[in-house]
């Protein structure tokens, strides 16, 4: 076949059916060896070679508003794509693949998935559309979120792509230390998002699951800017240090609240909330250290608030926490927040208040499905009813208990 020629639909399923492991293969070799501006051209040319054309990959911008084209070599580069009424949208907000018809064949649009961290999404365009082909299109997207999400952590490249416009320094602290912002497997699903995305500085999360434990953390440093940066990082690695381990909640904190005692003084605090969730049973125990009360959702809307007893702000030596417990029930959520959501208000007026907050929870409850799209929308919404203001940092991070056991899915098929 000449250089430029497109196979026909015979010959793209002969190399989709007898090619596809082999390209698959030599596509991870090559992959491994290759720096990380040099991905985005091995990626169209392997495209290429089953009869794709026009490669597109779509990170997700910092704010989940747009889908930013990475520029390379042999890849289409146009302007950027809303996540909110685009077909490259809809397969990530979904996480499923979706196909747009259009006059000189068919735009496939597949979530590129990292496990289920999703990084974005790679659009191709084909003449038409076999089995065979989606089946190596999808296990190609999932390589491709492979490559970018080990790359990352060596270049640059992606994040500036990601980037629509400056980052305060606190705010690059803060996406630096952060986890994926969602993860999924059968029995449990978190997605978390923080506001102003680039100018952040107190607010934090981080998640681990281990064996059968989620283990989840939330802060919220004092303060604006570096300082506030400064201190949600110690406390987040302090948490991370004492989880690690293997030591109680109530331990968890004592050894958090000396590490920014100790560093940073007793006029220092960052208000705190650890949580433990078997996802085995369903038995959910927390923590709260002067943060506001989680909201329980069942069946799409907000039954109570998580109440129970507080103790002092991290830092500022208070006596050991009661452990709050609830037996979630299979599909319930976990709403945590930061008190910049509910206390933004304008001079003068009353606070944006945890009513509104609630009243939006049930609202895009009913018109979203999966965590991740109803964190991001949630995140929108209420900023848009905030008008656009974002006086302190406000962080959203949602958990959904599904049950059941795993263990089947270690059992090949």
């Amino acid at each position: 076949m000449e250089k430029g020629q497109r196979p026909d639909h015979s010959v793209r399923t002969e190399l989709s059916e007898g090619f596809g492991e082999r390209l698959l293969g030599e596509l991870l070799d090559r992959a491994h060896e290759m720096p990380p501006q040099l991905i985005a051209p091995l990626v169209a040319e392997e495209v290429n070679r089953v009869g794709g054309r026009d490669v597109s990959i779509l990170l997700q911008c910092y704010e989940q508003l747009e889908l930013v084209p990475l520029p390379g070599r042999g890849l289409m580069v146009g302007d950027p794509l809303s996540v909110e009424d685009s077909p490259a949208g809809e397969a990530f907000l979904e996480m499923k693949a979706v196909e747009e018809r259009q006059e000189d064949g068919v735009r496939m649009y597949l979530p590129l998935l990292d496990g289920s961290d999703e990084v974005g999404v790679m659009a191709v365009t084909l003449d038409s559309v076999s089995d065979d082909d989606r089946r190596l299109l999808r296990r190609l997207a999932g390589l491709v979120a492979d490559m970018v999400v080990t790359k990352n952590s060596y270049t640059d490249q992606f994040f500036q792509a990601r980037r629509r416009r400056p980052m305060s320094l606190a705010a690059e602290i803060q996406w630096s230390l952060l986890p994926p912002l969602a993860m999924s497997i059968p029995q449990v699903a978190v997605a978390g998002i923080l506001e102003p995305a680039y100018n952040v500085a107190g607010d934090s999360f981080d998640y681990a699951l281990n064996e059968d434990i989620l283990h989840v953390a939330m802060v919220d440093a004092m303060g604006h800017g570096l300082d506030a940066a400064t201190m949600a990082t110690v406390a987040v690695g302090a948490y991370r240090h004492a989880r690690r381990a293997d030591i109680g909640l109530a331990e968890i904190y004592a050894f958090m609240d000396r590490a920014i005692a100790e560093q940073f003084g007793p006029d220092h605090f960052v208000t705190a909330q650890m949580m433990r969730l078997n996802i085995a049973t369903g038995h959910l125990q927390w923590v709260n250290a002067g943060h506001p009360a989680p909201l329980l959702i069942r069946d799409h809307r907000v039954v109570r608030q998580l109440a129970g007893p507080t103790t002092l702000p991290v830092g500022f030596g208070g006596e050991d926490p009661q452990i709050s417990e609830q037996m979630l029930q299979r599909g319930d959520r976990v709403l945590c927040f930061t008190d910049g959501l509910i206390e933004e208000h304008e001079a003068g007026e009353e606070p944006f208040g945890e009513e509104q907050l609630i009243h939006w929870v049930n609202r895009i409850e009913h018109e979203e499905k999966g965590v991740r799209a109803v964190v991001r929308s949630l995140s929108h919404a209420l900023k848009r009813q905030r008008g656009g203001r974002t006086s302190d940092d406000a962080t959203l991070f949602l958990i959904e208990w599904r049950g059941g056991a795993a263990d089947h899915l270690a059992v090949l098929d």
